[in-house]
Formats: C-alpha cells, sequence, structure tokens
C-alpha cells in the first residue's frame, strides 16, 4: 500500500530511495471497518491517514446532540484534524470511517522524524497542510455565500463517487442543510 502512497507524492515531487524507504518505514498500513470511530473527539488525535480506499468524515455534536459532519474526504488524500494533530491537541471531532478504509498512518512523532530526515517530505508535508488551509478557507467561504443548490452541484461535479458511497444524512449535514432540503434539491435537478 505504501507503494500507491510513492506514487501519489511523485506525481509532484521527485523522490530518492532513501525517500522511499522511510514511507516504508513511517507509514503503517491498516484496514477498518465501516462505520468505526478512529480517532475520538475528547483525545489529541493519534494518527494522520493517508487514504487508499473509502470514505471517512470528522464529526461532532452541536448542543442539541446532533451529528455535524464538517469534513468527508474522497480518496486519495490524507484525514485527520489538522490543527489538533498539528498541535497535539485534545479534539471536539471524531473520525469515522463511512465504507470500509484501506488506510495508511503515521503519528506525529514519526512524521516529525520523517520529515527531519527527508527534505523531500518536509516539503511535501508543508504543500499537504497549505492544501488543507486553502480547502478550509474555500468551504468557509463557500458555506457563506453559496446557495445550498450550488454547494451540492459543486460537491457531485468534484466529487461524483460521493453520492453512491456516503448517506444523504452526511452530505447534507456536510453541506450545511437538513437531509429534506437536500431531497428538495435532488429532485429538482433530476
Amino acid at each position: 500500500m505504501q507503494q500507491k502512497l510513492i506514487d501519489f507524492i511523485q506525481s509532484g515531487h521527485p523522490l530518492s530511495r532513501m525517500d522511499k524507504d522511510l514511507i516504508f518505514q513511517y507509514f503503517e498500513p491498516v484496514l477498518f471497518p465501516k462505520n468505526r470511530i478512529i480517532e475520538e473527539a475528547g483525545k489529541v488525535p493519534e494518527y494522520l491517514y493517508y487514504i487508499i480506499s473509502g470514505y471517512l468524515r470528522l464529526f461532532h455534536y452541536n448542543e442539541n446532540g446532533d451529528e455535524v459532519t464538517t469534513h468527508i474526504n474522497c480518496p486519495p488524500g490524507f484525514f485527520t484534524s489538522y490543527f489538533n494533530f498539528i498541535n497535539t491537541a485534545k479534539s471536539n471531532e471524531n473520525v469515522e470511517c463511512i465504507t470500509e478504509c484501506e488506510l495508511l498512518r503515521i503519528t506525529k512523532t514519526d512524521l516529525d522524524s520523517l520529515t527531519s530526515k527527508s527534505e523531500a517530505m518536509k516539503d511535501f508535508s508543508i504543500e499537504v497542510f497549505q492544501k488543507s488551509i486553502v480547502y478550509n478557507e474555500t468551504r468557509s467561504t463557500e458555506l457563506a455565500t453559496l446557495s445550498g443548490e450550488k454547494r451540492y452541484r459543486k460537491l457531485i461535479e468534484n466529487y461524483p463517487g460521493i453520492l453512491h458511497n456516503v448517506p444523504i444524512t452526511y452530505i447534507a449535514s456536510f453541506l450545511g442543510m437538513k437531509p429534506e432540503s437536500l431531497s428538495r434539491i435532488r429532485r429538482k435537478l433530476i
């Protein structure tokens, strides 16, 4: 599985033999069943995950006890509660496997070791976290400025596989709407 991560990284960053060996050394392959919470709210996230296959979500409970999905990730890519992982701070969010997930994971300590030993991985890590910041800022802007229909259209345009793998209730929450509202939008677009 590490070879898939190597191929992903090499699409933009050349890796030496040593870099590749370090990836095999530090990234641990894991397989989780659907509906498994792999990082719990109230704890410091233990791992940064690279998704080989499957869908994950970040969610928390609001003051009414309802689940609020704040992020859904489609493979390939990295996933965790980034701020809390980087700052080794307790997260208020859970990381859950929506589907069965094949993942590679790395601890913060091992990520720090890896990036101190490999300039290519240091550069790549910085790029991943920069993209995460841009994504989160873009998402905040879209939630504040786009209509529900436009947010939905953009989601299915960019991630068409999400509809076949993620329950509508999670998608609606992620888009900042009630499931009934999303159902009306979907009926209108058919």
